[in-house]
C-alpha cells in the first residue's frame, strides 16, 4: 500500500472522519524505520518519547504574518472529526507534526536550502512508529474521508509487518566531509558583531542574536536515520527532531530549549541563554562553569530572556514562577538555564503561546521588531526553519515546541548548519565566534 504524500491533502481542512489505529510491536530502534518511510517524512524525541512517521493523511500549510493562527483553526476543524481506537496510549494518539519558519515570507530567491520549505507546515502522519516513555513500541496508522477506518486498518496490518521485518541497523559512522564554508567568514563576522555593538550603544536595541552558517560538501550520501541515531546517542536530553516536506530538503538536529510545552493549563518553559565550552578535564569543566555563573555579560544576556519569557506569558496567565539558575551540561558547550512555569488563565491552544513566545529573545533579541529588523538587515543568508518552532499539538491544543538550534538542512551531498549567539553592548567578536564554532559541533560530530 503507497501511503498518501502530502501534496493530496487539504491546506485548510474541513471537518473531516479521521480514524487511528494501533498495535503494540517488539522493540524496534526508531531511527531505522525512517529509512522506510516516504516524505513528508518527521521525527520527534523528547522526555523518553520516540516517533518516526512518514506519509500524510492531511497536511495543512500556511504563509503570512497570521501563520499560526491559521495553522491552529485548521487544526481545530481537522481533529473535530477524529476517532481513536481506546487502547492507544497518548503518545500515539493523533497529532500534528511540523514547525515554522523564523520570518514569515522571506525567502532566498534560486538556489535556497530551504526551497519546499512554507512558512508554516503540519502533517498528521499516515503512519508512524512510537516508542513511548515506558518503554513500549507502537504502530500507527491513520486514515480520513468515509472509509476512513477500514483504510486505517490495512494500512496497519501492512505497516506491522514491515516493521517487524526489520533488520537492519543504521551506518555507525557519518558521510564524511569533504569542503567547508563559512556565511560569513571570520572577518565578516568580525565586522557584523562590532556594527550591532556599536548601534546597541549609540540606540534603544539592547541585545541581538546574530547567526552564522556553514555549508559542507559530504564525501558520501546522508544517511538520516544514521545522523538521527548519533544525535540521539550523544544527546539524549535534547530535543531531537526531522522535518522532511515532500519535495524538499532534510531538516534536523539536536535541540537544548523547549520554547513551550502545554499540558492542560499546565505550561512549561525555560530562558537558555549564556554559554561557554566543555573542559577537558572535570576541574576545568567545573571552572569553565564557575566563570560562566560569575560572567557579567552571560548573566546579563540570561536576565534578558528571563523577563522577557515573563513578559510574554503574563497576558495567559494567573502565575508565573522560575525556578533556581543552573548549568546546562551537554556535550560540547555548557548554558545558563532557568526553568519557568505558568499556570492559564483560560484554555489557550499552545500555538497561541508558540506565537507570543517566538521567537524569544535567546534566538531574536530585545526589543524584539528592533532585533529581528537588525537581524534582516546584517545577516548575509536565509534563516529558513532556523531558529523557528518545531514540534507537535494534539486535538486538546496541548503540545510541545522546541526552537530548532543545533541544526541542519540538507539535500544531497551537501548541508547547511546554523549557529548563532546573543550580542550585548560588551560583546568581544572574538569570543563570539569561537562560542558559535562549539554549537555547529552536535551535528558536525554526526556529520563526520
Amino acid at each position: 500500500m503507497e501511503l498518501p504524500r502530502g501534496d493530496e491533502s487539504s491546506v485548510e481542512p474541513d471537518e473531516t472522519t479521521i480514524a487511528t489505529r494501533g498495535r503494540e510491536v517488539a522493540g524496534v530502534a526508531v531511527g531505522t524505520v525512517l529509512g522506510e518511510l516516504p516524505r513528508p517524512t518527521v521525527a520527534w524525541s523528547e522526555d523518553g518519547q520516540r516517533v518516526a512517521a512518514g506519509g500524510s493523511a492531511a497536511t495543512i500549510t500556511a504563509d503570512g504574518p497570521d501563520r499560526f493562527d491559521r495553522v491552529r483553526r485548521a487544526g481545530e476543524s481537522l481533529f473535530a472529526g477524529r476517532t481513536v481506537a481506546s487502547e492507544l496510549p497518548r503518545a500515539a494518539r493523533p497529532r500534528l507534526f511540523g514547525g515554522f519558519a523564523f520570518h514569515e515570507g522571506d525567502k532566498d530567491a534560486g538556489d535556497s536550502p530551504w526551497d519546499g520549505f512554507p512558512d508554516a507546515q503540519f502533517v498528521l502522519p499516515a503512519v508512524q512508529v512510537v516508542r513511548t516513555d515506558e518503554d513500549s513500541t507502537w504502530v500507527v496508522a491513520t486514515a480520513t474521508g468515509p472509509s476512513a477506518a477500514a483504510e486505517a486498518e490495512a494500512r496497519l496490518e501492512e505497516w506491522t509487518d514491515r516493521v517487524e521485518a526489520l533488520d537492519g541497523t543504521p551506518p555507525e559512522s557519518g558521510p564524511g566531509i569533504e569542503r567547508r564554508t563559512f556565511t560569513p567568514d571570520d572577518a565578516g563576522w568580525r565586522r557584523q558583531v562590532e556594527a550591532a555593538v556599536e548601534r546597541i550603544r549609540r540606540g534603544t536595541l539592547r541585545k541581538v542574536v546574530l547567526a552564522g552558517a556553514l555549508t559542507v560538501d559530504l564525501r558520501d550520501e546522508l544517511s538520516i536515520p544514521g545522523v538521527y541515531e548519533r544525535l540521539s546517542a550523544t544527546y539524549p536530553d535534547c530535543f531531537r527532531f526531522l522535518v522532511a516536506p515532500e519535495g524538499g530538503g532534510q531538516f534536523f538536529g539536536a535541540t537544548p530549549e523547549r520554547l513551550i510545552t502545554r499540558d492542560g493549563r499546565t505550561v512549561r518553559t525555560e530562558a537558555l541563554a549564556g554559554s561557554t565550552g566543555r573542559g577537558d578535564t572535570p576541574e576545568e569543566d567545573e571552572w569553565l562553569a564557575s566563570e560562566l555563573q560569575d560572567s557579567e555579560k552571560d548573566s546579563h544576556e540570561h536576565d534578558l530572556v528571563v523577563e522577557a519569557i515573563k513578559t510574554q506569558l503574563d497576558p495567559y496567565a494567573t502565575s508565573i514562577s522560575t525556578g533556581d539558575r543552573t548549568v546546562r551540561r551537554l556535550a560540547t558547550v555548557q548554558h545558563l538555564q532557568t526553568p519557568v512555569t505558568a499556570e492559564l488563565a483560560e484554555d489557550d491552544h499552545v500555538l497561541s503561546l508558540v506565537e507570543a513566545l517566538h521567537p524569544t529573545p535567546a534566538v531574536g533579541g530585545l526589543p524584539p521588531d528592533e532585533a529581528l529588523e537588525t537581524i534582516k538587515e546584517t545577516e548575509a543568508f536565509d534563516r529558513g526553519w532556523y531558529a523557528s518552532p518545531v514540534g507537535w499539538f494534539d486535538a486538546e491544543g496541548d503540545g510541545t515546541f522546541a526552537v530548532a538550534i543545533r541544526s541542519a538542512v540538507a539535500t544531497g551531498r551537501r548541508a547547511t548548519l546554523f549557529a548563532g549567539n546573543g550580542i550585548v553592548g560588551d560583546s568581544d567578536p572574538d569570543r563570539e565566534w569561537d562560542e558559535v564554532q562549539l554549537k555547529y559541533r552536535p551535528v558536525l560530530d554526526a556529520l563526520e
